[in-house]
């Protein structure tokens, strides 16, 4: 059974980094799928990066946030970051870690509904 545990969030000034963890006990990292998204109050969770093992393991950013973040893997201690740099206003947001069991070669995708291991999220407010 997957546990997902995120941390790091904070308040930042735009323009600064900040370095989400992800903890995800139970998490098979050679077949398992998992991404990041974020949610401000009164709007839907939004797609940040998920994962992709077709062949070998890669990540894909939403433009948004394409060449500002990136995730990293700790495969032994089961940690998976999210290092936000040149942040922004409108990176504000609750950060959600979210995986579910999958098989070598499957597509992961960026919807929520893909995914049905959520963690309790990692508040992330960027000041002007």
């Amino acid at each position: 059974q997957m546990r997902l545990v995120e941390s790091g969030g904070r308040s930042v000034a735009a323009g600064r980094s900040l370095r989400l963890s992800c903890q995800a006990n139970g998490f098979d990292f050679e077949r398992d799928c998992l991404a990041w998204f974020r949610q401000v109050p009164g709007q839907g969770r939004e797609w940040v990066v998920h994962r992709s093992h077709g062949g070998r393991i890669s990540y894909w950013y939403s433009d948004s946030v394409k060449d500002r973040f990136t995730v990293s893997e700790d495969k032994p201690h089961n940690m998976v970051y999210l290092q936000m740099d040149t942040l922004k206003t409108e990176d504000t947001g609750m950060y959600y870690c979210a995986a579910r069991s999958s098989s070598p070669g499957n597509w992961c995708g960026l919807e929520s509904s893909n995914y049905d291991q959520w963690g309790q999220g990692t508040q992330v407010t960027v000041g002007s």
